[in-house]
């Protein structure tokens, strides 16, 4: 390692006297002004991380759904997965070291990670369409070069699009090819091939309305679109060439708010859609002929897969183990219905991606979806090659027509990540091959009315939880009292954590009337405002 040169180029990349970042679960995000150390020093990590695992290594410049101010960046791990813990640990200690320090930090990670200097170091990189992103990029490509990395840079792509090279890349080509044409030809083939099988084939073009959130997934729809088949209509919306990322619209809006996106006229029983910023999250909606808007969230987007892979999992009649895995914000109705309806075993794991995911590969097929829209399907390796041979070698008609479904299903679904692109085909595939609208959809059940709240306390540290987050270990009498007032009232439940990011604390509430989830949340909330520590006025 160059140290005159790392202090050279570390010294244009300066860190700002007093600043201290986390890596947390979406990596590192904060003012995009205060994110150029960090791009550089995520490049010099990315490098390391490469030689350790032998392997290319992704970086993603994005801050997902928040404000366009903002930026951020995360690392991915060769089969496009999260990065490990251990170097999460690595990033936060690199991000923070003083400038004088850097060397021995770099030389410490090397150390207990075992980093091999002989290996050769590849590092793909992808930007989202935020103004500071492009800039930033380049700081990443000051710090893997710097290190004597190589690199490839994708330039402007969806989160799960980098996710699926990097995968793509470390399996020699045997997830797809690693460019942006493999990945449409990929899914829009899969999604061909599924569509063929509907009962209204060609009929009935499938008019869908989609919220881009002003974001990447409108650039990369657009390119898409030559590769869709002509039944699907794809009519997008906030495309960014207008409006502010994020700014009244996307995925996240619209599921706090629970209402449509600005910029999206919607029409009665239209079906509607948003992505977020980076396209890894997507919810459903729409306005029935009365003008209630409906949201069709990460929960009833698992219910309708799952509803769908089981059906085939029966007809291929192979004794395949499928689980649902949801946290503790997925609605009671959608829990009851997954388990006491379709016979499907659900987990619950705390809040976080990665946690979602490393449960859900315990399976043969494993669906997991957080509320928020964020969610995939993986198929184990024996599950994957068992569906193939039989989609090839099946004697039965009926049984190899339903591993075909399978088997395309399977090209279709991103299994390294949250898709808003690929969930969206896979959600369309499966209403045209199950003949459904978008209301039968949401009538597969009803959700509880809930409500979420935060309350502002001095050091969120003060709560600790247990039994993946529903309930609460410290402060001393918190959970008692959840537990007293839950008794009040049908149908409910409540639970608090402490949030990852900012000295607040979480609330959810749910129960059989929206007025009693309301009223739940709020005596919950006092009950933490005063045994948590809390700051400012009492909740109202």
């Amino acid at each position: 390692m160059d140290s005159e040169a790392l202090k050279k180029y570390s010294a244009l990349h300066p860190k700002p006297a007093g600043l201290t970042l986390q890596y947390g679960t979406a990596g590192f995000r904060t003012k995009a002004e205060q994110l150029d150390h960090i791009m550089f020093r995520m490049g010099l990590l990315a490098v390391l991380r490469s030689k350790a695992v032998v392997s290319t290594i992704g970086i993603m410049v994005t801050a997902s759904h928040n404000p366009e101010e903002d930026n951020g960046v995360k690392l991915v791990d060769p089969l496009g997965e999260m990065l490990h813990p251990s170097w999460e640990e690595y990033a936060t200690q690199l991000a923070n070291a003083e400038e004088g320090e850097l060397q021995r930090i770099i030389t410490e990670i090397c150390q207990k990670a075992a980093v091999n200097h002989h290996k050769d170091a590849s590092v793909f990189i992808g930007r989202d369409t935020r103004p500071s992103s492009e800039k930033l990029s380049q700081s990443v490509i000051d710090g893997i070069s710097v290190l004597g990395g190589q690199y490839h840079d994708y330039g402007l792509v969806t989160t799960p699009q980098l996710h699926y090279m990097v995968c793509c890349r470390n399996t020699q080509g045997q997830y797809g090819k690693a460019t942006l044409e493999g990945y449409y030809e990929k899914l829009s083939k899969a999604f061909t091939e599924l569509i063929k099988q509907s009962p209204s084939s060609g009929e009935s073009q499938r008019h869908l309305k989609i919220d881009c959130a002003n974001g990447i997934g409108a650039l990369k729809l657009s390119e898409m679109e030559s590769y869709f088949p002509e039944e699907v209509l794809i009519h997008v919306y906030n495309d960014g060439t207008k409006e502010k990322l994020n700014h009244l619209c996307g995925a996240d809006f619209v599921k706090v708010h629970q209402k449509p996106p600005r910029g999206l006229d919607m029409k009665p029983n239209e079906r509607c859609c948003s992505f977020d910023g980076d396209a890894d999250r997507i919810v459903y909606y729409y306005k029935d002929a009365t003008g209630h808007f409906h949201l069709i969230d990460g929960d009833k987007i698992a219910t309708l897969i799952s509803i769908f892979l089981k059906e085939l999992l029966a007809k291929v009649g192979q004794t395949l183990k499928m689980a649902v895995v949801q946290t503790a914000y997925a609605n009671g109705s959608s829990t009851r219905y997954l388990e006491e309806t379709l016979k499907v075993p659900v987990h619950c794991v705390k809040t976080g991606v990665k946690h979602l995911h490393h449960k859900a590969q315990e399976f043969d097929v494993g669906v997991y979806f957080e509320a928020n829209g964020h969610g995939t399907v993986l198929f184990s390796k024996a599950a994957e090659t068992k569906i193939r041979q039989l989609a090839k070698e099946e004697k039965d008609d009926e049984k190899r027509e339903a591993a075909k479904v399978l088997e395309n299903m399977i090209d279709l679904i991103n299994q390294t990540v949250g898709d808003a692109v690929s969930d969206m085909l896979v959600i369309e595939a499966i209403l045209a091959l199950k003949g459904l609208t978008v209301q039968q959809w949401d009538a597969i059940y009803t959700d509880l009315p809930n409500r979420l709240l935060k309350v502002q306390v001095a050091d969120r540290r003060v709560i600790d939880t247990t039994d993946a987050e529903r309930r609460a270990v410290t402060p001393p009498g918190l959970q008692e009292k959840i537990d007293a007032l839950v008794k009040n009232y049908r149908l409910s439940r409540a639970f608090v954590r402490p949030s990852g990011t900012e000295d607040v604390v979480r609330i959810y509430a749910e129960a059989d009337t929206q007025e009693n989830a309301d009223a739940l949340a709020h005596e919950v909330s006092l009950a933490v405002y005063h045994l948590a520590g809390g700051k400012g006025a009492p909740p109202q």
